[in-house]
């Protein structure tokens, strides 16, 4: 006796057959049409899950920012500094080398390109040294010597112009997913244009007639003024628009080892 296998098949809606399981797509059928279209494959099927009305409220998705953790900030919350970014953005910090280079470091820690424009190579030395002689995401440079990046978004970079009172006009500019962050040891002459053009202003102690004149040029309410002299090492005042957070850089145990505790002065 002789078995005869049976084929069923259904009728969609535009009455065109469709194959039953197991029988492949062919160029004509409803799924490759589909596939065609652009709506995919069907993903595999999970039970639905549902939350009373009353429960809605004790749903919290934890949404943080993306970029730089700088340090803690008044309530001991991390502070985070979003550098890799699609349009320019340049950041001016008054303060120590120490807390720049921190900066440089965990910005190559996030997979970031570190180029240092600086004229004074050897105290950057021991990083280089630290992170594989500048093959690992930092490189330094001689001041007006920092070539063309090539930053995008799967290779930003940051630079960091470490070039002293008067730094000079660098060549290569912030742009998409290249930030510029520029180290003045103290205010000078060209604090004032690298403030204006600056998206991010930070600020370490400094003298109360600095402060005063600071104050003046970021608008800074009299209490900041006054604390401005007093910080203590590891703590910067950082100023974006009308918006002010302190914030202390506590360093791991690694940066310690390469860069010491945190100080102010070089």
């Amino acid at each position: 006796m002789t078995a005869t296998r049976t084929t069923t098949t259904t009728t969609t809606r535009t009455g065109a057959p469709e194959p039953s399981p197991g029988t492949p797509a062919t160029s004509d059928s409803p799924g490759r049409r589909l596939l065609r279209a652009g709506f995919g494959l069907v993903g595999p099927r999970h039970a639905r899950h549902s939350v009373p009305v009353e429960q809605l409220g004790a749903l919290a998705l934890p949404i943080g920012d993306d970029g730089v953790v700088i340090g803690v900030d008044a309530e001991g919350r991390p502070a985070v500094l979003g550098l890799n970014r699609p349009t320019p953005y340049d950041v001016v910090l008054i303060g120590g080398l120490w807390t720049a280079q921190v900066l440089a470091l965990r910005a190559a820690a996030t997979g970031a390109r570190v180029a240092v424009e600086t004229g004074r190579p050897q105290a950057w030395a021991q990083m280089v040294h630290a992170m594989g002689g500048g093959q690992n995401g930092l490189a330094v440079y001689e001041v007006g010597r920092v070539p063309p990046q090539g930053a995008s978004a799967g290779t930003p970079v940051l630079v960091v112009r470490d070039c002293g009172m008067r730094p000079p006009r660098g060549r290569v500019a912030s742009g998409p997913w290249q930030a510029v962050l520029t180290l003045l040891p103290y205010l000078s002459p060209v604090a004032p244009r690298l403030l204006r053009q600056a998206r991010l202003v930070g600020v370490q102690r400094i003298s109360p007639d600095e402060s005063a004149e600071l104050g003046r040029a970021l608008a800074l309410p009299r209490a900041d003024v006054d604390a401005l002299p007093t910080l203590a090492d590891g703590f910067t005042l950082w100023c974006a628009d009308r918006d002010r957070q302190y914030v202390m850089t506590q360093p791991t145990d690694a940066e310690i080892g390469l860069l010491g505790t945190p100080r102010r002065m070089d």
